[in-house]
């Protein structure tokens, strides 16, 4: 485990604050449900974060790639940690929502600050093995988090919840507070440039010609992205089809989540254990193909066929850790860690656009047409599309403009 100290120091400080807004997920819903008795109310719980990014993240990326990544990831938590804290305080929606709003703004910049700093703190040949550990950890947070929610409100109170998110942000600010800062050769006057708007339009442009020079790798950015936006609109569809297809209770419901966490953390386990072992052509390209194969096979099931859906649904949780690393990876390796943030926050800005608009888009011809014959249409072109990624991957010909093994072909810039 030479050289790890670091890594394994920001996992944990990141995977307890995941732990923390698992935590902070069941409750907030149940205080938002205790406050108005409105579904609506709890609807608007999941407009908020997209409506962050699409407000923030034409710009963010130019602060991100400008300052001192470990300092911003600080500040955000500790930030965080006081908007949630005084959450409490208030017993009316409109500031509950405010504060949701501006912590999730202050997500919008610790995403891809987070990115950029991980490429800069672990060495290409290393990545694999840790983000293969980064997704266990998140596995585990998604388990342990509603559990000890559930705990928490049983025994204790919604803000006793709210509270211990609130410390896990001021946790994961003081590991992240040890850790060594790779933005120390950056000087003071780039940390003192004013964001103008000729700025942001120079560094969309800088995006946009990377976009250009890197033909391949974009080709399967792209087509990974568009396999996680169907995989997230199938998502929101997937209680009603639960309940009015495959006839089970909200407790049966519960229990094929609970499986589905289960395979999930199964599944990090397997990818740390077989990390060094595995291509990222293996992890991205079959991880990709199997997680589409498992909504297809819940969204063919019926209450006929309810095994079916069970075997979808551990599927589709084993092999996401596959594909969440190779992506990852694959990624890490290709995009130019000067860039990054900006990258990453301008494509977030359109995925917040095309998730908003896909979820709709199938909510409506569910409405109008059929609920299972939109979804399998759904995941059949899901399905298609993860084809058309693992062929490019597997059959690259050496002009393709992306890395795939950072160790073995890693160049300068990537």
């Amino acid at each position: 485990m030479k050289g790890w100290k670091n890594p394994i120091l920001l996992v944990l400080g990141i995977g307890i604050s995941n732990i923390g807004n698992w935590i902070y997920f069941v409750a907030i819903n149940l205080l938002v449900l205790k406050l108005t008795g409105s579904a609506a109310a709890i609807a608007g719980l999941f407009i908020i974060r997209p409506l962050a990014i699409l407000l923030t993240n034409t710009w963010a990326g130019s602060v991100i790639d400008r300052v001192n990544k470990r300092r911003l990831m600080v500040s955000i938590d500790i930030l965080r940690g006081v908007l949630i804290a005084i959450i409490p305080l208030f017993n009316s929606l409109v500031p509950i929502y405010i504060i949701m709003f501006l912590t999730n703004i202050a997500g919008a910049f610790f995403g891809p600050t987070s990115e950029t700093y991980i490429t800069k703190l672990v060495p290409p040949e290393k990545r694999k093995r840790f983000n293969s550990i980064f997704s266990f950890a998140t596995s585990g947070a998604m388990l342990v988090g509603p559990s000890v929610s559930g705990l928490l409100i049983m025994y204790g109170s919604i803000n006793t919840s709210i509270y211990i998110n609130a410390v896990t942000f001021f946790l994961c600010a003081v590991a992240i507070f040890f850790l060594p800062d790779v933005d120390e050769r950056l000087n003071d006057e780039q940390y003192r440039d004013r964001i103008t708007m000729k700025m942001i339009a120079a560094d969309w442009k800088a995006v946009i010609n990377f976009g250009k020079t890197a033909a391949g790798f974009m080709v399967v950015f792209l087509i990974f992205q568009f396999i996680t936006l169907i995989s997230f609109a199938l998502d929101s569809q997937e209680v009603t089809f639960i309940q009015q297809v495959v006839g089970l209770s909200e407790k049966n419901y519960g229990l094929l989540v609970s499986l589905t966490g289960a395979g999930y953390v199964a599944g990090s386990f397997a990818v740390s254990a077989l990390a060094n072992r595995l291509s990222i052509k293996m992890l991205l390209g079959l991880g990709s193909f199997l997680s589409v194969t498992g909504y297809l096979m819940f969204y063919l099931a019926s209450s006929n066929t309810v095994p079916l859906a069970v075997i979808g649904f551990i599927i589709i949780g084993f092999f996401s850790p596959f594909s969440f690393t190779g992506y990852t990876t694959f990624f890490q390796n290709n995009v130019p860690v000067d860039l990054m943030g900006r990258f990453s926050s301008a494509f977030a800005f359109f995925q917040a656009m095309v998730q908003i608009i896909l979820t709709l888009l199938l909510g409506y011809l569910a409405e109008v047409v059929k609920l299972q014959t939109v979804t399998i249409a759904f995941s059949a072109l899901g399905l298609l599309l993860a084809v058309a990624l693992t062929s490019i991957i597997f059959f690259q010909s050496k002009k393709d403009l992306f890395i795939l093994e950072a160790e073995s072909n890693l160049t300068e810039e990537g």
